[in-house]
């Protein structure tokens, strides 16, 4: 048996989790592995309807629960335009994923782990708090610990509670490989457990530009005239898209704004059409993690800004490359949006995924403990 499966979040509108996915089971696939990506459902979590789930995980987080509301209003209102998303979004996973999908109970979960060489955990969000309904999924509980291994995983926060903690040390123990995406993570594993495990780059990285420009896709509404590209998740920066307008107007681009029901002409764009986006916009404003990574892929003038409390992600990511003067605070002080120095990240990039190939073959046992 040579197979190996990706344990990773599952849904059909993150474009960043879809690319994520994508890069990861290309490089264990080069390293001569079959792989499926699987999403399990276990029967008895399954009770409740989901919109009780998703009013549970707003209101873990206070501030989050306007958001939370206006999201619902929002998707009644656009239900059409979002179903067209999701439906584009399965379109592509079909075209470009090797997916598996089971329906178990809790007694029959030790199946699976009958079925594969190795289950990786990763990248993305997988770790993170909010999501303990799955937790078990995500710590590869139902796996051997010789088969157990995360790559680039990532928790979303700088810490975790107590009792957060007590309840995964056990889970994180039992993994044979453990990698993180961020630093903040790399903390939280040494404060839990005492292991000290590597910070590698998150698989989109891992996949060279002529590879994701081969995939990429033009959308039907993109514009013939040159674009400032905008893309966030969270909320809108009022003060940015002041500026943002300003600059569009001085230069004469045009402004495509992904991600946003608002802008409905770009909303439903699928994960190959937002490649291309990115590739030939003149700059890029974002405060996504996956916004900033496919930036500096294509070596696009880019500005991030601050969400919340799920900065670290994109901190580690610029403190790697040595682009820390792209945050918004920065260059709106200087003015400086479309200079940007990348003759050093070539360099760093390499580095970076021979580290992460290394890893991976040694997980993988392809390569000897040295």
């Amino acid at each position: 048996m040579n197979k190996v499966a990706i344990v990773t979040l599952h849904g059909y509108s993150n474009y960043g989790n879809k690319l994520q996915n994508y890069a990861l089971q290309e490089v264990i696939k080069k390293l001569g592995f079959d792989v499926e990506t699987i999403n399990f459902n276990v029967l008895e979590l399954n009770k409740r309807s989901s919109i009780f789930v998703k009013i549970k995980t707003a209101l873990l987080n206070p501030k989050k629960i306007f958001d939370f509301i206006n999201r619902q209003r929002l998707n009644f209102l656009d239900k059409k335009l979002i179903n067209e998303k999701i439906s584009r979004f399965k379109e592509f996973s079909v075209n470009f994923l090797n997916e598996k999908c089971y329906e178990l109970s809790l007694s029959e979960l030790d199946k699976i782990n009958d079925l594969y060489s190795y289950f990786i955990s990763g990248s993305d969000q997988v770790w993170n708090p909010l999501y303990i309904k799955e937790y078990f999924k995500y710590y590869l509980t139902f796996a051997e610990k010789s088969k157990s291994i995360s790559y680039s995983a990532s928790f979303a926060v700088p810490e975790v509670s107590d009792e957060i903690s007590f309840r995964i040390k056990p889970w994180l123990e039992d993994f044979n490989y453990i990698s993180v995406r961020e630093i903040e993570g790399q903390r939280i594993v040494k404060a839990i457990t005492n292991l000290d495990v590597p910070v590698l780059v998150d698989p989109t990285l891992l996949i060279d530009k002529e590879h994701w420009i081969d995939l990429a896709r033009v959308h039907e509404h993109k514009p013939k005239n040159k674009y400032i590209l905008t893309y966030f998740l969270g909320k809108d920066n009022k003060t940015a898209f002041k500026r943002i307008n300003l600059i569009a107007k001085e230069s004469g681009f045009d402004i495509v704004r992904l991600g946003d029901l608002k802008a409905k002409i770009f909303y439903a764009a699928d994960p190959s059409e937002f490649i291309d986006y990115f590739n030939d916009a003149e700059i890029i404003f974002t405060d996504s993690f996956h916004g900033a990574v496919f930036s500096i892929l294509f070596n696009r003038p880019f500005v991030v800004f601050k969400r919340g409390n799920m900065n670290s992600r994109i901190d580690t990511l610029l403190s790697k490359f040595k682009l820390e003067d792209r945050h918004w605070d920065y260059v709106k002080e200087h003015e400086n949006y479309f200079d940007i120095d990348y003759s050093h990240v070539d360099a760093i990039l390499e580095e970076e995924r021979e580290k992460s190939f290394n890893y991976l073959k040694k997980a993988l046992g392809l390569k000897k403990e040295e």
